[in-house]
């Protein structure tokens, strides 16, 4: 606490943002990370997340909701069935058309209507912790033409629920993403990217960031499968850390702007 102290005499609005918003997450991080709650049920597993594929394929919204409420009457958290159901879905959905299982319209409807349920529950989602005042802005976007969003809408529901000011633009333009850094103070920027294909186009976009930005020590967070399987992926792209999935990304994202502003 003693540290906490010395940094408010004299800090910037900066460091003074850090200590009122980030430190104390810091704390409840780690002693409960986004709020994770036991659960003593049966785990899904592959049978489960291929019903509700096909359900979302065939285009039974009712199916996939009843599908998902089902589970949540079981007893699993909101947070474990978007991490435990909905996210496997997803990447389900991506295996399927990178083996030429299902066609390009067929996976983006069926990504369409994950985004549909995870709204549908977003609500309870925030609701199953203690609600945490808004803190620092942090904008969220799919890479330069990265098609799959839901990995991204899924971390803006933990980004929020940890207290976070989000702004998820829908897939914008390279423009559109110079204008906003340049006009609003973010802290952190963080990019989603499933494509090895696009690495360097997003390690162009970060530089871009980097210059554009109104906050010159702005912290950049990747996320995404291409970065699980490959961690040396995050320096070349230029960016300074990288989310294993959506409820660490808050987390690291407040470990990365702490240390950013005691470094400037």
């Amino acid at each position: 606490m003693g540290e906490v102290s010395r940094l408010g005499a004299g800090s910037s609005p900066v460091n003074r943002a850090i200590e009122l918003h980030v430190v104390p997450k810091l704390v409840l991080a780690h002693a409960n990370p986004c709020g994770e709650r036991s659960f003593s049920g049966t785990p899904l597993g592959s049978e489960e997340v291929a019903e509700l594929t096909d359900r979302v394929l065939a285009g039974d919204d009712a199916g996939a909701l009843a599908f998902v409420e089902a589970v949540l009457a079981r007893g699993m958290p909101v947070e474990r069935v978007y991490l435990d159901v909905l996210a496997p879905t997803a990447r389900h959905l991506g295996e399927l058309w990178n083996h030429d299982r299902c066609d390009f319209t067929a996976v983006t409807l069926g990504l369409w209507r994950l985004h549909r349920v995870l709204r549908e529950f977003s609500s309870s989602f925030s609701s199953e912790i203690e609600h945490q005042p808004e803190g620092l802005p942090v904008l969220l976007v799919p890479a330069p033409g990265e098609q799959h969003t839901f990995g991204i809408a899924m971390a803006a529901e933990f980004f929020r629920r940890a207290g976070w000011l989000v702004w998820d633009a829908p897939v914008p333009a390279r423009g559109d993403v110079a204008a906003m850094v340049r006009s609003e103070w973010f802290a952190l920027v963080g990019f989603s990217l499933s494509c090895e294909s696009r690495l360097e186009a997003l390690a162009a976009c970060i530089q871009m960031v980097r210059r554009e930005s109104c906050n010159r020590s702005v912290g950049v967070l990747v996320g995404g499968r291409v970065f699980v399987e490959h961690p040396d992926y995050v320096a070349r792209v230029g960016a300074d850390a990288a989310a294993l999935d959506a409820r660490q990304a808050p987390i690291q994202a407040q470990n990365l702007v702490a240390a950013l502003a005691h470094r400037s």
